[in-house]
């Protein structure tokens, strides 16, 4: 029988740091290579025999996953944060991390997280960029109404962005400083570019063939709109590494962390350790489903008597999680049994 050999990574942008241990913890091989992928297959020649590796997850990794994927076994990514709890120590460099990711992975105690396939993680790539986009005609849009606001310009805050008030406003301003003109023609500019933008980017992904009829019943869902619906899709993944419910409402961040101790049970607010891209799409979906949907409007309604509004809304939006899991997980548009009002499953 021929013995495994475990390989524990440590990557960086410019080096890789690499341990090469046996079952028994032996150190067969270590060292360090450069970043690139010539140098990866250079450097897998050389391994003794059949191998799995192990890295934490970082910047760095997908591509060095996707490279070292076909050669290997095996090829797993570790969670960074449960990573640190495990591996403290006083002592910490690029060699004995290696080691350490080494030990976890032959001892079958590397806390493992999920990788999305190849085709997924390149449109997630896109739909990210595309919320970088937003965040950034965001701020545009918040300099635009500061910038009025230092020279006492008035203007109204519904129409400012709307491009025949904005040319209005720039001709009819008075007492306005002869640097703000240029600032707010350049602003102006950033927004339409950063719009068409966005929008390409969403069509694109519309119309990819892996997304469509995924998209398609994911939008029969009440107050789930495009984006909602793609974040989803593309933030998940394969659905089915959820088990249950309450899984995936963890996964998005609309639950609070526990805190038992003594016989005495703590929640604390929501966790920070959840995917934030979805967290937010689901809060604001959630603020618009009570006005669409009787259901979520009931739901809404019972926790605000128990709580705040950000109860009421984080409890609409772990409905939603349900409405889109069971939706996702069958692969048909949502229904709801008429004597339960509970999304068909």
């Amino acid at each position: 029988m021929k013995s495994m050999y475990y390989v524990g990574l440590d990557i960086h942008k410019k080096t890789i740091s690499y341990c090469v241990k046996q079952v028994d913890g032996r150190i067969v091989q270590e060292g360090v290579i450069p970043a690139r992928r010539q140098e990866l297959d250079r450097w897998m020649k050389q391994l003794p025999g059949a191998w799995i590796a192990a890295m934490e997850a970082t910047l760095f990794t997908s591509w060095v996953y996707e490279h070292l994927k076909p050669h290997a076994q095996a090829v797993k990514v570790a969670h960074p944060a449960m990573l640190k709890a495990i591996a403290a120590s006083k002592r910490k460099n690029d060699r004995i991390d290696a080691r350490k990711i080494a030990d976890l992975l032959r001892a079958d105690l590397l806390p493992e997280c999920y990788m999305a396939p190849a085709p997924i993680r390149e449109l997630r790539r896109q739909l990210r960029y595309r919320n970088l986009l937003v965040r950034q005609m965001t701020q545009t849009k918040n300099k635009v109404s500061s910038l009025l606001m230092e020279s006492g310009i008035e203007y109204n805050k519904q129409k400012l962005h709307q491009k025949k008030y904005f040319r209005q406003l720039l001709a009819s301003a008075e007492h306005m400083p002869a640097s703000l003109p240029p600032l707010l023609e350049l602003s102006r500019t950033t927004l339409d570019s950063f719009g068409k933008m966005e929008k390409q980017l969403i069509r694109g992904l519309e119309k990819d063939a892996r997304l469509c009829q995924r998209l398609d019943c994911l939008m029969t869902i009440p107050a789930v709109g495009p984006i909602t619906a793609l974040t989803w899709a593309l933030e998940i993944g394969e659905v089915s590494r959820f088990a249950s419910h309450k899984q995936a409402v963890s996964y998005c961040g609309l639950c609070g962390a526990e805190d038992s101790s003594a016989g005495q049970l703590k929640r604390t607010p929501i966790s920070k350790q959840r995917n934030q891209h979805l967290q937010t799409v689901l809060i604001e979906a959630a603020k618009l489903g009570p006005r669409l949907d009787r259901e979520l409007a009931r739901i809404h309604a019972r926790e605000l008597e128990h709580g705040n509004r950000n109860r009421a809304t984080l409890a609409v939006a772990r409905k939603l999680v349900g409405y889109l899991l069971a939706v996702d997980r069958r692969q048909s548009p949502f229904q709801r049994h008429s004597n339960t009002q509970q999304p068909a499953a």
